[in-house]
């Protein structure tokens, strides 16, 4: 079984919005980008929209699909990430979520306490690459 996930990419010039993880159990402290899982019988854009109301309380209005990433860590069941570029969205992004979000940042440059299925996500939309595969 293929776990799918969506992750936004807010970008405002050369920065993107990061979400810091904490109280999830999963990469708590480090730094990643508002995402989630597509839930059983919805399409990853509707999940991305989904999860942009629901972790940053913004109203996605257009987003395009930016790059792909196919995730393999030993032992584990594959992912496969799917980065949605938010092209126009309303309201201001704010945490939304925290008790599972440490805070909302703007950042140039990924700090080294990123995910990295989410900085190889990152890295691909900035190089232009549509598609890439990260074993970790």
């Amino acid at each position: 079984m293929v776990a799918l996930d969506v992750f936004l990419l807010f970008v405002r010039g050369s920065r993107i919005l990061l979400a810091l993880r904490e109280n999830t159990g999963y990469a708590d402290g480090l730094w990643n980008l508002p995402s989630g899982k597509v839930e059983p019988g919805e399409e990853p854009l509707a999940a991305a929209v989904r999860e942009a109301r629901e972790e940053v309380a913004v109203e996605v209005d257009a987003a395009r699909l930016a790059t792909v990433v196919h995730v393999q860590r030993p032992g584990e069941a594959p992912r496969v990430g799917f980065f949605f570029e938010a092209e126009s969205w309303r309201g201001e992004p704010v945490n939304a979520e925290p008790h599972k979000c440490g805070g909302l940042r703007w950042a140039a440059t990924l700090p080294d306490n990123t995910v990295p299925y989410t900085a190889a996500g990152v890295t691909q939309y900035r190089n232009g690459v549509t598609y890439g595969h990260v074993e970790w």
